[in-house]
């Protein structure tokens, strides 16, 4: 696999725990909505430990762009990330996924969960075909909500907001588990459904998705 090295060229607070890259693009890099890539921190004694992250910017993009959620309380790649500066060197492979936009449906994302979907989003809005397409998007409190201005433009009412911690929230309170989504879906056998979040949250909406009707054929995700 090749590398490439690329310096980082502005970083901005997004909440207040996850950040924006923008970042150098090689010549000639390419990438689908959707995709990942791995990602290292060229300083001393980071350089090997490489991490996944999905790109957020668009492929027609002349910068790639990053947003990461930074787990502090861990000594590791995020932490060193969230004290990284512009000018710094990250080094990145080449693209890989299995998410990919299959036509509309239903985004159900968990937290950082969120990232696969931004550029696949952006790209629908950027071509006019978000069409009937909603999110269903789970945090713990309304401040871990990630672009909720962007994503409230792009999907207007279709953007449907699930709090699990915070009692004062004007949103859905509770979890994404099977009677939520019934409750949400009108229709599991004729969409498609995306799904990304922690491997447990991933495991229980696939499986109510799939004990509502859904296909599994339809069921998007990173396996």
């Amino acid at each position: 696999m090749a590398t490439y090295r690329v310096k980082i060229l502005e970083k901005e607070k997004v909440t207040h725990d996850v950040n924006r890259y923008k970042l150098e693009k090689p010549r000639g890099y390419n990438f689908q909505p959707g995709q990942a890539t791995e990602v290292s921190l060229l300083k001393a004694g980071w350089e090997a430990e490489k991490r996944p992250f999905t790109f957020t910017s668009l492929p027609s993009d002349d910068y790639l762009e990053f947003i990461i959620k930074s787990y502090k309380g861990h000594q590791g790649v995020t932490k060193r990330l969230d004290e990284a500066e512009a000018g710094d060197e990250l080094e990145i492979g080449d693209p890989w996924g299995t998410i990919s936009f299959q036509g509309e449906g239903v985004f159900i994302a968990g937290g950082a969960g969120i990232t696969p979907f931004i550029s696949i989003l952006r790209q629908l809005r950027k071509k006019n075909k978000v069409g009937t397409s909603k999110l269903i998007f789970a945090n713990k409190t309304n401040d871990d909500i990630i672009l909720y201005e962007e994503l409230k433009t792009i999907l207007g009412h279709k953007f449907i907001n699930i709090i699990a911690k915070q009692k004062d929230t004007a949103y859905d309170k509770g979890m994404i588990d099977k009677a939520y989504l019934k409750s949400k879906i009108g229709d599991f056998e004729h969409q498609h459904f995306y799904v990304c979040g922690p491997p447990g949250f991933i495991k229980a909406v696939n499986s109510g998705l799939k004990e509502l009707g859904a296909n599994p054929s339809t069921l998007v995700f990173e396996q």
